[in-house]
């Protein structure tokens, strides 16, 4: 009898204090790492989504993101996929672009390496031009890489992103080839294209919108158009079949406490209904797209399937 209530007292502590970790969570600030430079969609997204999980999570939860740019976004991501497991990292994850990275060069990571907390955004590619390149319309554009073979110059923020994707569709469609110069992220891209230092840009929706009136934006890959920009027509309303763009979420390192990933599923997911995060997010123009869990995972998967055929049948330039 006394061995009875021994036991039945130890498994009523274990789960009195299982349950006082769960509530305790977080009990310091938590780390967002951002792969890309402060000023970009991907940064603008984390900075815009942590004082709502903060909100969401309660117990004075404090959320600091840290910029850590280079190789592509692989330096911040690889920094995630070999943190320690216990919620206080995590990090934003880009496709396709975090996939490309395990396919174009060798990688800490793989697509096993993280749980999948939530894609928060769906961000649509736009085609812009700077001012002074002449190239403001898709029409000039096209026939000026037509006649000559790399001389147009294209800023992007990274080599393997969505970015490139869409380059890469766009040669294979208009059998044209430009010269790529890739940024440590899309906002010192950005500042090339409107200093004139490259003629041409591939950058997402929510990154151009304030810098319409300062750059010709050619069109947007999208089936429909932009609810961000109403008057900006789709390419393949101009006759060219270009369908592509940024899904922008988070992560956090595989293994994660099942306890832990519960709670940050739960806050992540709240997003998609709370208007005033809707509101702060159609203000910079991120298109909100809410996915979490084994569909976030499983969509992973699928952009990396793509990604791979895209890649290993395409020479690098």
């Amino acid at each position: 009898m006394l061995k009875l209530m021994h036991k039945t007292a130890l498994v009523g502590a274990m789960i009195l204090t299982a349950g006082a970790a769960l509530a305790e969570y977080p009990e310091r600030p938590i780390e967002v790492i951002v792969g890309y430079s402060a000023g970009g969609g991907t940064d603008v997204m984390a900075r815009t989504a942590a004082p709502f999980i903060e909100r969401y999570l309660g117990e004075d939860a404090s959320i600091v993101v840290k910029n850590m740019p280079g190789a592509s976004g692989q330096i911040g991501v690889t920094e995630v996929a070999n943190a320690d497991p216990d919620g206080y990292t995590l990090g934003t994850f880009n496709l396709p672009g975090m996939m490309a990275r395990t396919i174009d060069r060798e990688a800490d990571y793989d697509r096993d390496s993280f749980t999948y907390l939530a894609n928060v955004v769906n961000d649509p590619n736009v085609i812009v031009t700077s001012t002074g390149s002449g190239l403001d319309t898709l029409d000039k554009l096209i026939a000026e890489a037509t006649e000559n073979p790399f001389a147009v110059t294209v800023g992007m923020s990274s080599l393997g992103g969505d970015d490139h994707f869409a380059l890469i569709k766009l040669q294979n469609a208009t059998e044209t080839e430009f010269t790529i110069v890739p940024f440590k992220g899309s906002a010192p891209a950005r500042t090339a294209l409107l200093g004139g230092h490259v003629a041409m840009g591939i950058l997402n929706i929510s990154e151009v919108a304030e810098f319409q009136d300062q750059l010709n934006v050619l069109g947007v890959a999208t089936q429909e158009r932009s609810p961000f920009a109403p008057d900006l027509p789709t390419f393949q309303e101009q006759g060219l079949d270009l369908v592509n763009g940024s899904m922008r979420g988070f992560v956090a390192p595989a293994g994660l406490p099942e306890d832990i990933q519960a709670k940050l599923m739960d806050a992540f997911s709240q997003l998609s209904s709370d208007q005033e995060f809707l509101d702060a997010m159609a203000a910079t123009a991120n298109p909100v797209e809410v996915v979490t869990g084994e569909e976030f995972k499983q969509l992973t998967s699928d952009l990396y399937d793509l990604a791979e055929g895209v890649w290993e049948t395409t020479p690098w330039n």
